[in-house]
């Protein structure tokens, strides 16, 4: 086992830019960086920090800094992945919630354990992955998840959440709600089921399938066909600042849907398991003409409107800024009002 050290990795006033993939400029009162659970319930023991605000950072890709942090920022860096145990029904699959969640799905493909393939390229972190409910192609990480530990950052124990606890919804769970600002996730569990079956019911999916003849792909074809997929609409965070999806899908009633096709037939929506329909942010933003355009030095991506860009030097103001006009603009010309991804600070 890896010794502790019995000193906590801490840097005061400590800039934030290089820690949230906007590249947005913010300041830290204090900045802790947790390499092991021991490290995080130090910090909760600390007679100063275990009392102060603190914010969890994982990748910093779904986060947008408006403001310096008057906090204790916790910076997760606990590593680790292996094969926990396999079954006839299934392969589980631990990681720390440090590791890189994309070179994560990338593993687990390499040692022929598939399932994550769908959810290829989405960045952050893995800690950050069940808080979110990550999702892409027509897979959520609730569809793949085991349980996770997680620390109370007030009594400094550990606790295993299965995924009713972690009460998952679109884009959402506990995490965003009365777990708040209480807990650190440090380790994150993953069922991937056997057999395998590809998920292929996306649009872009579809296309790759006709275009390349390929009708029953691979779980590595079906991996390299959403990199490239993703590639082509989406900037890379280490070129344009960003943090991928702004917005949510909205999911509205069928009838919402039949009045918005009575009046834009085109529109891109997709019927859910439930009845309800989830229609495309992007073309909703994009029907409102907003791909390519800024304000101030905040913009959306050309080549995918639900993508908000930092063009060179923009602040988290004008980021936000940009984001409540855009709200506007589809509200005002569909009556929806567009839900933010990120966490907004």
């Amino acid at each position: 086992m890896p010794s502790v050290p019995t000193t906590l990795n801490v840097q005061q006033r400590a800039s934030l830019r290089e820690h949230n993939s906007f590249g947005l400029p913010a300041q830290a009162r204090t900045l802790v960086r947790i390499g092991s659970e021991a490290e995080l319930r130090r910090v909760v023991d600390h007679p100063e920090y275990g009392v102060a605000p603190k914010l969890v950072l994982g990748g910093g890709s779904n986060l947008v800094l408006t403001r310096d942090v008057d906090a204790v920022v916790l910076k997760i860096e606990i590593r680790g992945r292996r094969l926990l145990r396999e079954d006839p029904e299934a392969w589980i699959v631990e990681a720390g919630a440090g590791e890189n969640w994309h070179e994560l799905v990338a593993w687990t493909l390499e040692q022929g354990w598939p399932g994550l393939e769908n959810l290829a390229l989405i960045p952050g972190s893995v800690g950050a992955t069940p808080v979110q409910n990550i999702g892409a192609y027509g897979v959520e990480l609730k569809d793949r998840f085991e349980s996770l530990d997680a620390i109370d950052l007030v009594t400094g124990r550990t606790v295993q959440l299965d995924a009713a606890a972690c009460r998952f919804g679109y884009r959402d769970s506990v995490f965003k709600q009365h777990l708040a600002g209480k807990s650190v996730i440090t380790r994150v569990r993953l069922r991937l089921p056997k057999p395998w079956q590809p998920v292929l019911g996306y649009l872009d999916l579809e296309r790759r399938m006709a275009e390349t003849g390929v009708t029953q792909p691979d779980a590595r074809t079906v991996f390299d066909w959403i990199c490239a997929i993703r590639r082509a609409k989406l900037p890379d965070p280490k070129r344009i600042g960003n943090a991928g999806s702004f917005f949510k899908n909205p999911v509205v009633t069928p009838e919402q849907c039949r009045d918005i096709i009575g009046r834009d037939p085109e529109i891109v929506h997709y019927p859910m398991p439930d009845g309800s329909i989830k229609l495309a942010a992007g073309w909703l933003i994009d029907a409102c003409g907003w791909k390519g355009k800024s304000i101030g030095r905040a913009g959306v991506y050309e080549r995918q409107a639900l993508v908000l860009v930092n063009r060179g030097g923009a602040s988290g103001a004008e980021v936000v800024t940009l984001a409540r006009a855009i709200q506007e603009s589809v509200y005002g010309r569909f009556g929806i009002r567009l839900e933010p991804e990120p966490i907004i600070v």
